[in-house]
């Protein structure tokens, strides 16, 4: 758990306390800020915990078995800290979060009391406020396989475990002019052909927006490059001279399995399902129902 539990223990049972509440919160991307409710920054874990941020936190719900850990984190938006911009691009979504008690006059006693993931995030009024998702939350996700005809996989899973690094199915290319934030035209992507990235995926590499992505919706040969359309843009500001990823697409068929990729063994499809007609399907003089295989 970190630090001195029993310690914090005795302290708290002296009937004269001298503890806040710090957090720790770990991007995607790597990235950790810390922040306590104290008047003063701490310093454990190596970690720096600033003071004067302005966030403060609920009660943490907390219960015995399966049920889900909940509690909210309210912050004020800061350049030094958590920026607008960054919530704006999607940087805190699904960040980890681990909440401690701590005695600030001796940090070392501290008690970790909540461990989880950053929720539904809002802005208003200058402010964000942050569910903190517990640990059983991810136990809420269905599993097991879905019987339909398409692939279930995403391009590189586990399940797909086709490599996406393999020559050419990724390039790397320059953005050289932006238009509406969706459509883009790139050099130096050399795909075999047009359309090769369609449904794929566009990682930036460089500029303001790095680290972020978006789904490509389009691609098309243009004289010298590429144009590419994006579904839903890339929240981050992308300007001409970044540098971007491309991944080429799956459009989930079969064919495509075993034409573009090569990867057919680890499709993850029933191409065979019989449709909803085949479940109507009735008696004819003029050909034979026998049950056959309908490929």
């Amino acid at each position: 758990m970190g630090g001195n539990k029993q310690s914090l223990l005795n302290h708290l049972q002296s009937g004269l306390t001298t503890v806040c509440r710090c957090w720790a919160i770990t991007r995607s991307d790597g990235q950790t800020f810390g922040f306590t409710d104290h008047d003063l920054e701490l310093r454990f874990d190596g970690l720096i915990f600033k003071a004067s941020t302005g966030l403060t936190a609920s009660a943490i719900e907390q219960a015995t078995g399966l049920a889900i850990d909940n509690t909210e984190a309210m912050g004020a938006l800061s350049d030094a800290s958590v920026r607008e911009a960054d919530i704006e691009a999607g940087r805190f979504d699904g960040a980890e979060v681990r909440a401690w008690l701590v005695n600030w006059a001796d940090p070392e006693q501290r008690l970790l009391q909540f461990r989880g993931s950053i929720g539904e995030l809002r802005r208003a009024g200058g402010a964000f406020h942050a569910e903190l998702r517990g640990l059983t939350d991810l136990l809420n996700r269905p599993l097991g396989r879905i019987y339909q005809k398409p692939c279930t996989a995403v391009l590189g899973d586990g399940a797909c475990r086709f490599d996406t690094t393999a020559p050419g199915c990724s390039e790397e290319a320059e953005i050289s002019t932006v238009t509406d934030g969706t459509s883009l035209r790139l050099t130096g992507a050399e795909a075999p052909e047009e359309g090769w990235f369609e449904r794929g995926r566009l990682d930036v590499l460089t500029g303001q927006a790095e680290g972020l992505w978006a789904s490509v919706k389009r691609d098309r040969l243009a004289a010298g490059g590429r144009e590419l359309s994006l579904w839903t843009g890339v929240a981050g500001v992308l300007a001409a001279g970044d540098r971007v990823r491309l991944t080429a697409g799956c459009d989930k068929r079969m064919e495509t399995c075993r034409l573009k990729f090569s990867n057919i063994l680890n499709f993850q499809g029933f191409p065979d399902l019989p449709s909803d007609d085949w479940v109507m399907a009735a008696p004819k003089k003029s050909q034979a129902n026998n049950g056959g295989s309908r490929r």
